[in-house]
């Protein structure tokens, strides 16, 4: 069978990707899928900021991670741009396993934590998900909602690790190098997809530019 020819002025998908605002817990406890995790006042008003850019875009469909604080961060986006939030599993953060609700202080000074910075590709939480498997599962799922939605703009509402490892994997960085890249809270990652081309990475962890001057490539 002769490969399938592609247009490289074929039509582009935009994925958003979007963490979830600020918690009382952000920056000091794993929480991982743990329920019950809302967004703190401040989260709040992330989220109300970020709804307020991502309406200067035509959006196609509005995804988030099924957690509360997902969720949350989804719903403002929803109210202003009049588009409905569909819940995907896909988007979830890790399961920690073990390491589920830990604290941060509390990790840093196990030795298994130099693996997680140095040397994630072989790490396995007790219990839980691998980076690999996360950075796949991710992938598989933005594949999927791009060919859903080809052409469009589409907004996903995730969390820090999953947005970091598809990010990263678009970029062609190894998975090893993928806690080089920060991002924040509310903050948007862009990416650009054609058929039969490589993923543009058009910006990351942004915070403050309007959206409207995305333009896919």
């Amino acid at each position: 069978m002769a490969p399938r020819e592609t247009d490289p002025n074929g039509p582009t998908t935009l994925i958003l990707l979007i963490r979830h605002g600020q918690t009382p817990t952000t920056g000091t406890v794993l929480p991982g899928r743990a329920p019950g995790l809302h967004l703190s006042e401040a989260g709040r008003e992330q989220a109300e900021r970020v709804a307020e850019r991502l309406a200067a875009l035509p959006l196609s469909a509005v995804y988030s991670s099924p957690l509360e604080r997902a969720l949350e961060t989804a719903g403002p986006t929803s109210a202003r741009t009049s588009v409905p939030v569909v819940q995907d599993a896909g988007l979830l953060e890790g399961d920690f396993g073990d390491w589920t609700g830990a604290r941060l202080t509390d990790l840093y000074g196990r030795p298994e934590w130099q693996t997680v910075q140095g040397q994630p590709s072989v790490f396995r939480f007790p219990g839980g998900e691998s980076f690999t498997g996360m950075r796949d599962r991710m992938v598989a799922t933005l594949a999927r909602l791009r060919d859903a939605h080809e052409g469009g703009t589409v907004a996903c509402f995730s969390h820090a690790d999953p947005i970091r490892l598809a990010v990263s994997d678009a970029m062609g960085t190894p998975l090893d190098r993928f806690q080089r890249l920060s991002i924040g809270p509310c903050s948007v990652s862009a990416v650009s997809y054609r058929q039969g081309s490589d993923p543009v990475v058009l910006t990351v962890n942004s915070t403050q530019d309007p959206l409207d001057r995305l333009v896919a490539s």
